[in-house]
């Protein structure tokens, strides 16, 4: 099947076509084992000497993560699907080469959103 007239052809917007469908690298899943924010900070963990033997895509996650990104990040950056990006993030989690800071849930302050957080977007509103 070819992609639609005017498109690359690749998530990244190379003129190649990605080597491994999003399918194959994350086993058929559609899901990862738990929810990930998009916005959900990762970073690489010590142990991450052992991405030797993980897919290209997996190595190149553990690698973008020695500085920290978001979930939204990596998958712009790898470049893949968000979806493919949250699966991969979550097993490497699971595997302990990366370690995720998931953002607080409103339901820790009662469903009342963080005020010195909404504080600093409106200063920064009001900067622009």
């Amino acid at each position: 099947m070819a992609p639609p007239q005017g498109s690359t052809g690749s998530y990244g917007g190379g003129s190649q076509p990605p080597l491994v469908r999003p399918y194959a690298m994350t086993g058929g899943r559609t899901r990862p084992r738990y929810q990930l924010a998009i916005e959900a900070l990762v970073s690489t963990t010590a142990q991450a000497d052992r991405a030797g033997t993980l897919l290209p895509e997996h190595q190149r996650i553990v690698q973008l993560c020695r500085d920290v990104k978001s979930v939204a990040e990596v998958s712009a950056l790898v470049p893949i699907p968000l979806g493919v990006a949250r699966i991969l993030v979550a097993d490497l989690a699971e595997a302990g080469l990366v370690a995720i800071h998931q953002p607080a849930a409103a339901t820790e302050n009662g469903g009342a959103p963080d005020v010195t957080l909404l504080e600093r977007v409106l200063s920064g509103l009001r900067k622009l």
